[in-house]
């Protein structure tokens, strides 16, 4: 039976090694893995951040403006062409793509929270790829909280996934040597390596996707962290496999 899985993509693999427009090559094997997963069975949801990159490059900025009504404006300008990247990418495995756009605040909506929930069910039952990305325009909290780990944790228990799959920039959490940690079973034991280093378009570091990890794994989804710049890290996780730093579900 497929697993209901939520990937989420930040800036940090999507984005130019420069941080200034969209990675194709990234986009071309990112949609193959995903596209991989939906062909083997499983639902997948993609919660993504890279508005605020291509909007850099569509208003020609060389860097993120430290003004929040500027890279609000980014935002603006690049989400569409963030989903039109994506629109392209997953039609050449003949996928189709929506575009759902959130704040924290819908998620603490009654209403709007089943209103979601039965969108995310009509949609995956029919093969479609959910994109869902933060309302930047409007929702200070993305910009102050993390790169979207917070809202693909709230995301994952929304829909009842059984696998969350950060991927970032590095290869999962390391050790004060730089070793990765395959496996957490205990955040206290790991706090201390923490080192909450980011990139420079990047919003959320360690401890934002720990932060994340919490979340999902105290409700019961088991979690990854593993980097998105390396071939396969979601198929392996999707197949029970190594992959970065798995996070078990916690005991209630």
């Amino acid at each position: 039976m497929g697993k209901r899985i939520v990937v989420k993509f930040g800036s940090g693999i999507l984005a130019t090694r420069r941080g200034v427009g969209l990675d194709q090559k990234q986009f071309t094997r990112l949609t193959r893995e995903v596209a991989t997963l939906v062909k083997d069975g499983h639902e997948v949801i993609v919660v993504s951040s890279g508005a605020v990159a291509a909007g850099l490059d569509a208003l020609g900025l060389k860097e993120r403006p430290e003004a929040l009504a500027a890279r609000q404006a980014c935002a603006a300008v690049g989400q569409g062409r963030l989903m039109a990247c994506y629109t392209e990418h997953f039609q050449k495995h003949g996928l189709t793509v929506a575009q759902i756009l959130l704040t924290h605040g819908d998620l603490d909506s009654r209403i709007a929270y089943a209103n979601v929930r039965t969108t995310l069910d009509r949609l995956l039952a029919s093969k479609v790829v959910p994109i869902i990305n933060e309302n930047d325009t409007v929702a200070v909290e993305e910009l102050k909280f993390g790169d979207n780990d917070r809202l693909s944790a709230e995301v994952a228990l929304l829909a009842e996934a059984h696998l969350l799959v950060l991927l970032t920039s590095v290869e999962g959490l390391l050790d004060e040597t730089g070793k990765l940690i395959p496996r957490v079973d205990d955040f206290e034991e790991v706090a201390k390596f923490v080192r909450d280093e980011k990139g420079r378009f990047s919003v959320g570091g360690m401890a934002s996707k720990l932060h994340a990890v919490q979340i999902a794994v105290n409700a019961g989804v088991p979690t990854v962290i593993a980097s998105g710049r390396t071939a396969g890290p979601m198929l392996r996780a999707a197949a029970g496999k190594s992959a970065g730093t798995y996070f078990p579900p916690q005991p209630v």
